[in-house]
């Protein structure tokens, strides 16, 4: 088993860094500020601590310059460089209000106007 030495490990850590920050399109709008998310998963998702030191409350997701959903950070914490975001709570953003009754399945989509 090879052993790589601290200066090589701390540069690939750094390059790893780099390549999800050049890849994501997700960005966390908080504050006036926005930050790109280096991973996500189901209840969080991770951001670079060199630019943001502890992050709070209610944020909003971005993919690209679509908002995708609003977030309540409950916890951060830095773990290897990165700021760890425990999510409580993710609502998707929908581009049409909430329907509050069932649309049946073989209703028009549309009506025309009476000749």
């Amino acid at each position: 088993m090879e052993f790589l030495p601290r200066e090589v490990l701390a540069a690939l850590g750094e390059a790893t860094q780099r390549e999800a920050k050049r890849r994501s399109r997700l960005r966390v709008h908080a504050g006036g500020e926005i930050w790109p998310v280096l991973r996500r998963w189901r209840d969080g998702f991770a951001l670079d601590a060199a630019k943001v030191g502890h992050l709070r409350g209610y944020v909003d997701l971005y993919e690209g310059g679509r908002h995708i959903a609003t977030c309540l950070i409950v916890a951060s914490d830095v773990e290897n460089g990165e700021l760890i975001c425990t999510v409580k709570r993710e609502t998707k953003v929908s581009d049409r209000a909430a329907l509050d009754f069932a649309r049946d399945e073989n209703a028009p989509v549309g009506y025309l106007p009476s000749a």
